[in-house]
């Protein structure tokens, strides 16, 4: 009787610990409910605590995309995330694989310089930058915000998967290469496949680190309201609220602000799998002369 007695006491004292985990979920399931509520309600409906009081208002989205250049903004944040993202990848991904399984002279400085690279604030930075990038007329083109992104993300991203390369057993290269597979099409066909947790895992930080970023975007490409990326165009709806009182708008901006990297999370393995897809069918559909002159595919 008292062992069961005990049994449960220890159980009851175990399910306390989810409590605070409980509480921080349902806050932020709350909070969020309520922003999505507030979206698709009026103004006075959001002041007056009363949200979907009138029903749903969608005209809060298409008022956003067309009359607060939400579109624009939208499209600068996907081409600059997206291409920043990809080509980080295909810096790091060659670069980490070579760190982890080649002994040479300098690997360890390389290391270090990536480490020390992610510990310099990016505030630092930003002003010996600036200057360079204003002498070479980059500032207020959507390409510097692209290079910028570019080379800040790849010390990390080098740092993160050559600690995920490291856990790849060499025999699978070995095994290819005795096949008559080179090492570099090996890397690419083999090595990262095995690696596909690691790069969606760092290209979703990648991702939310670049469409979030504000502090860069807001030094190099605020000349020009037609590069502007989404977290400048929402700062510039925050303010613009203090004379328009459009606050159902600016809920339905931040709702096209946010729905990106959420889909981006619950889809992850599913849109990996669509991209090796749709490569593989591109590569299908080309003959052999087309497939050995297009370089993209030799690294894909």
């Amino acid at each position: 009787m008292k062992t069961r007695r005990t049994i449960t006491i220890r159980k009851s004292i175990g399910l306390l610990r989810y409590i605070p985990l409980v509480l921080w979920v349902a806050f932020w399931c709350a909070a969020l409910g309520w922003i999505i509520a507030a979206s698709f309600s009026t103004t006075r409906e959001i002041f007056s605590n009363s949200v979907l009081a009138s029903g749903f208002h969608l005209e809060n989205y298409t008022d956003a995309w067309k009359y607060n250049n939400v579109s624009t903004y939208f499209k600068n944040s996907l081409m600059v995330t997206g291409i920043s993202c990809v080509l980080v990848l295909l810096i790091a991904c060659p670069a980490s694989y070579v760190l982890a399984k080649k002994k040479f002279f300098g690997e360890r400085l390389i290391m270090n310089s990536a480490v020390t690279a992610m510990s310099i604030p990016q505030v630092m930075l930003i002003i010996p930058i600036y200057i360079w990038f204003i002498k070479a007329k980059l500032v207020g083109h959507l390409i510097t915000l692209i290079i910028l992104y570019t080379t800040l993300n790849v010390p990390y991203t080098i740092f993160y998967m050559t600690a995920f390369f490291s856990t790849i057993p060499s025999a699978f290269t070995e095994a290819a290469m005795i096949d008559g597979c080179t090492e570099r099409k090996a890397l690419w066909k083999i090595i990262i496949p095995m690696a596909t947790p690691g790069v969606i895992t760092v290209t979703i930080f990648n991702f939310m680190g670049i469409w979030n970023e504000y502090f860069i975007a807001l030094i190099f490409a605020n000349g020009n309201d037609k590069i502007r990326t989404l977290s400048m165009g929402l700062q510039n709806m925050i303010t613009s609220m203090t004379y328009t009182g459009n606050w159902a708008g600016l809920f339905a901006s931040v709702m096209i602000v946010f729905l990106p990297t959420f889909i981006l999370y619950l889809f992850q393995k599913k849109l990996w799998q669509v991209l090796q897809e749709a490569v593989s069918k591109v590569k299908a559909s080309l003959t052999q002369e087309e497939y050995n002159a297009t370089t993209i595919f030799k690294v894909i």
